[in-house]
């Protein structure tokens, strides 16, 4: 009975030092899209489209032909900045944060270079038929 009343301790203890680091919380906002990105919403490969949706707005990355990013464009590191937003760079490599100028890798979401976030871009669901890409939550 000891053992156990120590166990829960420790676990109190523990659990609660971990809950300090997590990543802050994007508020959720319903996202429903779609979009023509070899028409009238052309993306060319390694090209990508803002979209009005979502929290502060969207960013769609192609990667590939029929292959797509989509990534929530307020910073990861500091949610409630108002008027923070992902802006992809000229070379559309990298994406970076107006505010405190974190720096994410394109394709991949993931912090790279300078700037404080080790937080990766919130990303949205997508499925893409070949002609219509649909964008939820």
């Amino acid at each position: 009975m000891r053992s156990l009343h120590i166990t829960v301790i420790l676990l109190m203890i523990f659990g609660a030092s971990c809950g300090k680091d997590k990543q802050p919380a994007i508020p959720y906002v319903f996202v429903q899209e779609h979009l023509y990105p070899n028409s009238l919403d052309y993306i060319p490969v390694g090209g990508y489209k803002y979209v009005n949706a979502g929290y502060r707005g969207i960013v769609i990355y192609r990667s590939l032909p029929d292959e797509f990013k989509v990534y929530e464009r307020c910073c990861p590191y500091d949610p409630e900045k108002p008027n923070a937003r992902i802006q992809v760079t000229k070379d559309n490599i990298i994406a970076i944060d107006s505010v405190c100028m974190s720096q994410y890798a394109l394709p991949y979401g993931t912090p790279y270079g300078t700037g404080p976030s080790p937080y990766s871009l919130l990303t949205y669901n997508y499925s893409y038929d070949g002609e219509t890409l649909y964008i939820f939550n």
